[in-house]
């Protein structure tokens, strides 16, 4: 067959130029490769369907209030009820509220990411079970017995698949709101739980609170996420807007509940649509950053394919004059393409796999899907695909000699001749590589400036010295007052720790945890229309400010007098609320209290006027960059407490202390969970995690195709040279000085590596435009990543044209003219 003739003769036309084989598989293997395992990635987080029983009927119902910043508020109770009473394009709605519940009777005493679920959540999300049998509508209601379902992960990887864990008792705390003991009566089979950090799923009875009047009836008490099912013959657009129509007047007749500020608004999606949300911009950004790495190695590879025509030419002009025609001639240059391309290809798919194992865990950051993820044989067709794509732009890219234009052509003559065609071919492939390697450098840059300004933002804490510990509240057999006593005594003994400077309790550990607000006013301030001040609430111990390393700007800390009953009811507040509430005054011994409409089934929530007795720094504990923030500390005598984490102060090593801190409190409360020990420092590393692998990633891709441009740039000038050795030559002999050729050489690659970055600046311009209008998330690189990015290039580019220059500049006269 002519074609098997074809790759037979290729094969052997290669084996006489193997560096070039070699540097063009290896170079479209990494372009290959890094396109088919993000592709693999996307597929498997994005595109592949869910194992819920008809997925692309189940929807996730969301309430916002745009107006307040609030993007999702869950819902309450009697806003459940509403809508299941009035919406008919919904076959049923499945509830599902996040808890952290305190599990004691399954191995060591843990903190679990848990979910509390009616009894149709499973059937409307379309799940069965790997073991045992799951929550069904025998489970609600007050009277029926507590029960959990495992997730499977939590199954396999914290319980090591032991199936005997059917039938067990475990008890179920959430702070002071009580304890229950409950049945493991099944496994769910692997799925997507939402949210992706869900450990078990128990039925209502297993919170107390979801049984208290204010969960019942209290319509501002919105802690609940909505899932349901389209009815038969429904469409989604056609829920959307019943559910808006009914929405609307639900907000009329209840205008308490939804302020004209808020501007309420409901929506719906596609379940896969609203788990996959928080993955989709960057996967999608590094799929487009990985086309970018294939588009800068194709035209890395058409170079050398159009030096290797050029050295080839009078191989191929004798061919031509031999009779053989221009398709001959173009089948003969696709075979030696598609032998290349397979071979970087195969290399590409194979070093893809692991690839696709590191993204895995990074993008396992932003979706769980990505921890599930399996190589399959999508990977092999997309390796397949882009291998034939590239054999045919290839293929074509060089310009061949036809059987008259070769008699003009000294078929003898081994020496490289580079025509205008050629060059500007050249050129325009290494100013594409410029290109694209500005816009991907100039993303990464973008990233990593923002990066080091999260990483360098100034906190106002002492970030190595002070050591953080979740010791959640447990109400099991204890009144409020023992649970206070409990933190006292464990602080008073942690105290006397050698090293140990100071102890204190607090509600929640700085951006790790999720706080709490409320809104509230002060003696004396007059509300403008429309205002809504809201302070964030903090329950702490006396030395909480000392052990953070914050200091107190005026008036006193906390003792362990305030907050007792009989006592004046007395807050500490943050510098911007004195600023705010009281300007130009002394906020202290004015009144702050609370008017939050929640506190008519807030239980131990007073709203008497509070006594100011201290005006401390800001400590914004939820923002990575600090903000200006309004909180309200209260004493923890007083309570409420909720959450209960402890702040260990040390002159020593903080992780020296965990064991002896475990000890403690163990010894106090053997069923005491003490989990997550971490300094302040790492636990905002932690949290910076997402944009730390966000900047390695984007990084090494900007680096891969930097390398490539630059190597692409050196060869094109480095061939030119090489044609030009005559004309060098010639100049030379006419008084030329070498550094004047030096210059021109080096010249030219900056010309190339200009021209490159104004095109990449155009073209970044208009897909970050295109694509913000789909992604709200990517934002336009700033002034200094973009200013940086066409440094570093042009830097690199005159660098990377030095040897080339170099060369031109040592050309000996004599040698040259006798060239040719």
């Amino acid at each position: 067959m002519p074609f098997l003739r074809d790759m037979r003769v290729a094969f052997h036309s290669l084996m006489r130029t193997q560096g070039l084989a070699i540097t063009v598989i290896l170079t479209l293997a990494l372009g290959i490769g890094a396109n088919a395992a993000i592709f693999t990635l996307v597929r498997g987080v994005l595109l592949k369907p869910l194992v819920n029983r008809d997925e692309d009927r189940l929807i996730y119902i969301q309430q916002s209030a745009p107006g307040t910043g609030d993007d999702n508020s869950a819902f309450s109770v009697p806003e459940i009820q509403d809508l299941r009473a009035s919406v008919k394009t919904l076959s049923a709605l499945g509830e599902f509220s996040t808890l952290e519940f305190t599990m004691i009777g399954l191995g060591e005493p843990r903190v679990v990411q848990s979910g509390v679920v009616s009894g149709n959540f499973f059937e409307v999300m379309g799940l069965h079970p790997v073991l045992g049998r799951l929550i069904g509508p025998q489970d609600d209601g007050p009277k029926a017995d507590g029960v959990v379902v495992l997730t499977y992960r939590f199954w396999a990887a914290t319980l090591g698949k032991d199936p005997s864990v059917l039938g067990k008792t475990v008890r179920l705390g959430w702070g002071l709101m009580g304890d229950r003991s409950a049945t493991i009566i099944g496994v769910l089979e692997p799925s997507v739980p939402y949210p992706q950090e869900t450990e078990i799923m128990a039925n209502i009875v297993t919170s107390p609170h979801h049984l208290s009047a204010t969960m019942v009836t209290f319509r501002l008490h919105r802690m609940t996420e909505l899932f349901g099912r389209l009815a038969p013959g429904a469409t989604l657009d056609q829920a959307r807007a019943e559910l808006r129509a009914v929405y609307g007047p639900i907000t009329q007749a209840h205008p308490e509940a939804y302020p004209a500020k808020g501007k309420y608004q409901i929506s719906a999606k596609l379940l896969r649509e609203q788990i996959t949300s928080g993955a989709r911009t960057v996967l999608l950004v590094l799929l487009a950053a990985s086309a970018l790495v294939f588009i800068i190695a194709c035209s890395n590879v058409a170079n050398l394919i159009l030096t290797r025509t050029v050295r080839r030419e009078g191989e191929l002009a004798t061919r031509a004059a031999l009779g053989a025609s221009t398709g001959a001639l173009r089948r003969m240059l696709l075979a030696e393409s598609l032998l290349l391309c397979g071979a970087g290809a195969a290399v590409g798919v194979w070093s893809a796999q692991p690839l696709v194992a590191i993204l895995a865990r990074y993008a396992s950051r932003f979706s769980v899907r990505a921890l599930d993820l399996t190589v399959d044989s999508s990977l092999l067709w997309v390796g397949a695909a882009l291998a034939i794509v590239a054999a045919v732009i290839l293929a074509f890219v060089p310009r061949l000699p036809s059987a008259d234009t070769s008699n003009g052509h000294s078929l003898s003559s081994g020496s490289a001749r580079i025509t205008g065609s050629t060059s500007r071919r050249q050129r325009i492939f290494a100013v594409t590589q410029i290109a694209a390697s500005f816009v991907l450098l100039a993303g990464a840059s973008t990233v990593i400036t923002t990066l080091i300004a999260l990483q360098t933002a100034r906190t106002g804490l002492d970030m190595r010295r002070v050591l953080t510990i979740n010791v959640p509240a447990m109400a099991y057999g204890k009144t409020p007052q023992q649970v206070v006593d409990f933190y006292k005594e464990s602080i008073r003994r942690i105290d006397a720790l050698p090293g140990v400077n100071r102890t204190s309790f607090g509600m929640v550990i700085p951006w790790r945890d999720t706080g709490f607000g409320m809104q509230f006013s002060a003696d004396g301030h007059v509300h403008t229309p429309g205002e809504d001040p809201r302070a964030q609430w903090r329950i702490i111990s006396p030395g909480f400010f000392a052990s953070l390393g914050v200091p107190i700007i005026t008036g006193r800390d906390f003792n362990d007098s305030d907050g007792n009953k009989g006592t004046e009811p007395v807050v500490i507040v943050s510098e911007t609320l004195a600023k705010r509430m009281f300007p130009n005054q002394d906020a202290v011994g004015r009144h702050v209290y609370w008017t939050d409409p929640v506190l008519e089934f807030a239980q131990g929530v007073s709203a008497a006027p509070h006594r100011i007795i201290g005006v401390t720094a800001d400590i914004d504990d939820e923002h990575i960059v600090p903000e200006p923030i309004v909180t309200i500390y209260g004493p923890f005598e007083e309570g409420p407490i909720f959450g209960g984490r402890l702040f260990i102060h040390t002159g020593a090593d903080p992780y020296s202390l965990v064991t002896p801190v475990t000890r403690i409190i163990r010894a106090m409360s053997a069923d005491q969970p003490v989990e997550h020990a971490a300094t302040l420092e790492d636990v905002r590393a932690e949290v910076l995690t997402p944009d730390r692998l966000n900047s390695l990633v984007f990084g090494v891709f900007a680096a891969v195709a930097l390398s490539i441009a630059l190597v692409g740039v050196a060869g094109v000038l480095a061939f030119s040279v090489s044609a030009r050795t005559r004309e060098f030559g010639i100049r030379l002999a006419l008084g030329s000085q070498p550094p004047h050729l030096l210059k021109g050489v080096i010249a030219e690659g900056a010309v190339m590596a200009g021209a490159g970055v104004l095109a990449g600046a155009a073209c970044g311009f208009v897909l970050a435009r295109l694509a913000g209008h789909y992604f709200p998330d990517v934002k336009m690189p700033g002034a200094l990543p973009v200013i940086l990015s066409a440094f570093v290039l042009l830097t690199a580019a005159v660098v990377a044209s030095w040897l080339p220059a170099a060369r031109a500049a040592r050309i000996d006269v004599m040698q040259a003219l006798r060239s040719e």
